[in-house]
């Protein structure tokens, strides 16, 4: 909590700043920069990641799949419940948190998911959704090789996330390494199956309309 107090100020100075300068050139100023790095994102996960990604299915059984990511949703939820809070939720922050504690110990670290067995639903906030849900403006859309798409204000959200974050207080570094390398596959893995747009499609397009509007529905929601 105390972290997303000082981060506040910090992002909004931040973001207000550079929002100032691209306000008048609408949501996509860095268009072309974008899109080069989009197809070097596109390359990165044809020749590494989707690989990986694909040798991770064919050898971890379904079940074994679902309980890899609910272990990293698990770890997702106190950020959840700081969020929740900070948008003046406090019954579904005390929600988040309690399924924090009930998965990581009767759980067993989140692999299961018992807090939804006993009618704790599960829920999803960042402090990119509370910036924006105190007003901060999305800011330019940014794509950012292998982190892909994002807006000025989800990235200092991001950033404030990340520092906030269970695996960032783990001290030995291939650890902590090896636990966000397994987190990226896991995700990637789970996204195996998603249709993909024609390819006569502008794809850059297509994945910045839905970015953008996903975002602004998870805000509103």
């Amino acid at each position: 909590m105390k972290m997303y107090i000082l981060v506040k100020p910090l992002a909004m100075l931040c973001c207000s700043i550079v929002l100032t300068g691209c306000t008048a050139m609408g949501p996509d100023p860095l268009e072309p920069v974008n899109r080069q790095l989009q197809a070097f994102n596109n390359g990165a996960d044809k020749v590494l990641i989707k690989p990986l990604a694909m040798g991770y299915a064919a050898v971890m059984p379904n079940p074994g799949e679902r309980a890899v990511q609910r272990f990293f949703s698990n770890l997702a939820e106190p950020n959840t419940a700081a969020n929740q809070l900070l948008q003046g939720r406090p019954a579904l922050a005390l929600n988040d948190a309690g399924r924090f504690l009930i998965n990581s110990t009767v759980g067993l670290l989140g692999f299961f998911d018992v807090a939804q067995n006993m009618g704790l639903a599960r829920h999803s906030e960042d402090f990119g959704q509370t910036l924006g849900l105190w007003g901060m403006p999305t800011g330019p859309y940014i794509v950012f090789p292998f982190r892909g798409p994002t807006t000025l204000r989800d990235f200092a959200g991001g950033y404030a996330d990340t520092v906030a974050s269970i695996p960032l207080t783990i001290e030995n570094v291939p650890t902590r390494n090896s636990l966000f390398a397994l987190q990226i596959v896991t995700l990637r893995a789970s996204l195996l199956n998603t249709p993909q747009p024609p390819a006569a499609s502008d794809r850059y397009a297509l994945f910045r309309d839905f970015y953008l509007q996903r975002r602004q529905a998870q805000v509103q929601q």
